[in-house]
């Protein structure tokens, strides 16, 4: 990618986010970024204004709840934590990215002689 960071597909963003929560536990909006950022070795960048929108509807669709809290920094922040709901659709999100990127491959493998 050529040292260059990319931005974080919507689409993408919000399996990364549900995926971070199941991973890690109850997590701050920027807690969740920068882990999604560690993630990918620092190749993605996550922003707030991409952030923020997947956080609301996600939590709108029952996939996640939230809760004020205090950050490590003794600030306060809203913690996200995934729902029983949110680790279902988590499930079935990853079988079609899973069987979604087994698709793509097929078009970059090498054709057999």
């Amino acid at each position: 990618m050529g040292g260059k960071r990319k931005d974080v597909w919507q689409g993408t963003l919000a399996l990364m986010v549900l995926r971070t929560l199941d991973t890690l536990g109850p997590q701050h909006g920027y807690g969740i970024a920068r882990r999604i950022e560690q993630t990918s070795e620092n190749l993605l960048a996550v922003n707030q204004g991409t952030l923020y929108p997947v956080l609301i509807k996600l939590e709108q669709e029952g996939a996640i709840s939230s809760n004020w809290g205090v950050s490590d920094n003794n600030r306060r922040a809203k913690f996200y934590t995934l729902t029983k709901s949110g680790r279902k659709q988590l499930a079935r999100e990853s079988s079609h990215w899973r069987q979604t990127t087994r698709i793509i491959d097929r078009f970059f493998a090498p054709e057999k002689a």
